[in-house]
């Protein structure tokens, strides 16, 4: 049984890691030129505005009940795509502002792991501050690389539109209506291979994390 206070610790880093996504892209969109986020309220730190009950909540607490590797999303924010600079190359940069913000606070929260004395990245259940900033690398990346799944309305999609030919964003587009459901029907059905893949995605960005800072 989880003890309960780690549940809370993981769940509040889990809220401030999609609201810090989220509001990467809002801001990426305004300084492109769109400003549908920011009209619509979602330039903000408000968790109401950007938790999805599933996704941001109930998805990442039964990963980690399951010792697996917690990974989930929020509510899309509002992207008008002709409104923004570059237009799909533009969409693109504000897809990958969310992950690329995961990926930095991850970062900095291995740097201050490492460089505090807590060097190993697994937990030895002694110590708080080592579990908080363990937990925030793991889900961050977890986060990262579930949103750069190139399925719509998945960050990965966004950037794999910029670069695909017209008959293949045909496709992305006509997936975009139903993009949540086949994304959370993909979950229950493989949830091992997603799980297997981000767990994999961790270790080797964990390992990379290691060589920066040379160890």
């Amino acid at each position: 049984m989880k003890d309960p206070i780690y549940l809370i610790i993981v769940l509040i880093i889990v809220v401030v890691s999609v609201i810090l996504h989220e509001l990467a892209h809002g801001v990426v969109a305004y300084f492109l030129g769109d400003r549908t986020a920011k009209d619509a309220g979602r330039l903000t730190l408000n968790p109401i505005k950007h938790i999805d009950p599933f996704m941001s909540i109930l998805v990442p607490v039964i990963l980690y009940l399951l010792n697996a590797p917690v990974f989930g999303g929020a509510k899309p924010v509002p992207i008008n795509s002709h409104n923004l600079k570059w237009r799909e190359w533009g969409l693109a940069l504000v897809a990958l502002a969310g992950p690329l913000t995961n990926f930095l606070i991850a970062f900095v929260a291995f740097l201050i792991a490492y460089f505090s004395g807590l060097a190993t990245i697994y937990y030895t259940g002694s110590d708080l501050l080592q579990f908080i900033l363990i937990e925030t690398v793991y889900i961050n990346l977890g986060f990262m690389l579930f949103n750069l799944i190139p399925i719509p309305p998945l960050d990965g999609s966004r950037i794999l539109y910029a670069i695909s030919p017209d008959f293949f964003r045909n496709i992305l587009n006509s997936m975009e209506r139903y993009g949540f459901i086949i994304v959370y029907f993909l979950i229950f059905l493989f949830s091992d291979v997603f799980s297997n893949l981000i767990s994999n995605g961790m270790t080797g960005i964990i390992k990379f994390f290691y060589t920066i800072v040379g160890a």
